[in-house]
C-alpha cells in the first residue's frame, strides 16, 4: 500500500539501522511499492559486543533482510570514515535515520551520546551536502514521566536515552532554521510492536514476548494492576506510515507517533489469549519499578494528522490479530 504521493522510483535512499526492526520494514516497504527505487542499507550487524547491562550492543540481524535486494554495508554511523566515502560513492535523495543505541536502560552515557547525537550531526551534514530530506527517529522515551497526554513541548526524559533524542530534536530545528532546501523530521515512536522486532531480544515489545510465553504453555507474569499500566502501543503498518507522509516536501517539525489511544497490559494479554487459542492463568507480581516507571503513555497526534496527514489504522486488536501468525512462526522456527 502506497501511503503517499511521492515517488521514490529512481531515487537513492540511505536507511541507517536498516537491518533492525523499524529499518528493515521501511527497506521492504520501498522494495515492495518502489522497485526502480535504490535502497542502501546501512547497519551495525549484531556481533558479540555487549553493553555494561549484558544486552547486545546491536540488534541488527541478517535474518530481517533475507529476500531484500539493495545496497546493504556494514558499519558504524561513529565511522566518519565510512560516512565520507558512502557520502562520495551516493547522492541520496532521501535519509531514514534509524541507527541508535536504543536500549533505554543502557548506563554508557559517552557510548549514548556519541551514537545518538555526534553521528547525527555527521548524517545532517551529509543530508545539506545532497539536498537530501532526513527523516529521523526520535522517541516517546522524550516525555519521561510527564503527564498523559504527551505533547511536543513539554519533555522530561528519565534516562540518557530520552536525553539523547531530545538532543537530536534541538540540533534538528538547528539545521532546519539555517538549511530551507531540506526537511528534516523528527518521528517519536511510542510503544511500537510488529514483524521483524524479535531480534531486539530483551528489549522486543512484550507482545511478541507474551505470544511466546503463552505458546510455551506458561502463565502469563504482569505486574500487579497490570490493567491500570497503560501504553501507546502503535503497529509497525502505522510507523512505516508516517515515515512515509515525512518523505514529502514540507515543513520541517517533531511529530508524534502512535494511536492518541492508551491501552493496558492486561488487555494486550487477553487480546493474545483470544487470538492464540489459550486461556492460562495470569500471575500478577509486585512492580520492582514504582517511583522510576511509567503507568500511562498517551500521544497526542494531532499535530501529526494536522501535518502529515497521519491516521493510524490499526487498533490493539487488529494490530495483534495481524501480528499473530508471524509470533507463531517465529516460535517455531526460532524458539522450538
Amino acid at each position: 500500500m502506497r501511503y503517499s504521493d511521492v515517488d521514490f522510483n529512481h531515487k537513492t535512499i540511505l536507511i541507517t539501522g536498516g537491518a533492525g526492526f523499524i529499518g528493515s520494514n521501511l527497506a521492504f516497504y520501498f522494495q515492495e511499492n518502489y522497485p526502480e527505487a535504490h535502497v542502501v542499507v546501512l547497519d551495525l550487524f549484531r556481533s558479540n559486543l555487549t553493553l555494561s547491562n549484558g544486552n547486545l550492543k546491536s540488534f541488527g540481524h541478517f535474518k530481517n533482510l533475507i529476500g531484500f535486494r539493495g545496497d546493504v554495508i556494514s558499519g558504524d554511523i561513529n565511522d566518519k570514515a565510512l560516512l565520507a566515502r558512502m557520502a562520495s560513492r551516493y547522492k541520496f535523495d532521501y535519509i531514514y535515520h534509524e541507527a541508535a543505541i536504543s536500549d533505554t536502560t543502557a548506563e554508557e552515557q559517552d557510548l549514548m551520546i556519541q551514537t545518538n547525537v555526534n553521528a547525527f550531526v555527521d548524517l545532517l551534514e551529509i543530508a545539506v551536502a545532497h539536498g537530501s530530506n532526513m527523516i529521523y527517529a526520535s522517541s516517546g522515551a522524550t516525555y519521561g514521566n510527564a503527564s498523559s497526554p504527551q505533547r511536543v513541548g513539554r519533555e522530561a526524559p528519565q534516562n540518557v536515552y530520552g536525553f539523547s533524542k531530545l538532543m537530536m530534536d534541538h540540533t534538528a530545528r538547528q539545521y532546519a532554521q539555517k538549511h530551507s532546501h531540506i526537511s528534516i523530521v523528527g518521528l517519536r515512536y511510542f510503544n511500537v510492536y510488529g514483524p521483524r522486532e524479535f531480534f531486539k531480544n530483551k528489549t522486543s515489545s512484550m507482545v511478541v514476548q507474551f505470544g511466546h510465553q503463552l505458546l510455551s504453555g506458561k502463565n502469563p507474569k504482569l505486574f500487579e494492576n497490570s490493567d491500570q499500566i497503560l501504553r501507546d502501543f502503535i503497529y509497525i503498518e502505522d510507523i512505516i506510515q508516517a515515515n512515509i507522509l515525512a518523505a514529502a516536501p514540507r515543513e520541517s517539525g517533531v511529530f508524534n507517533v502512535g494511536t492518541g489511544k492508551a491501552r493496558s497490559f492486561q488487555s494486550m494479554v487477553d487480546i493474545l489469549q483470544r487470538e492464540l487459542g489459550t486461556s492460562y492463568r495470569c500471575e500478577y507480581v509486585p512492580n520492582p519499578y514504582i517511583g522510576r516507571y511509567q503507568f500511562h503513555t498517551e500521544a497526542d497526534i494531532q499535530t501529526t494528522r494536522d501535518v502529515l496527514g497521519y491516521e493510524p489504522r490499526f487498533e490493539f486488536e487488529e494490530g495483534i490479530g495481524a501480528y499473530t501468525p508471524e509470533i507463531k512462526r517465529l516460535f517455531e522456527e526460532e524458539l522450538s
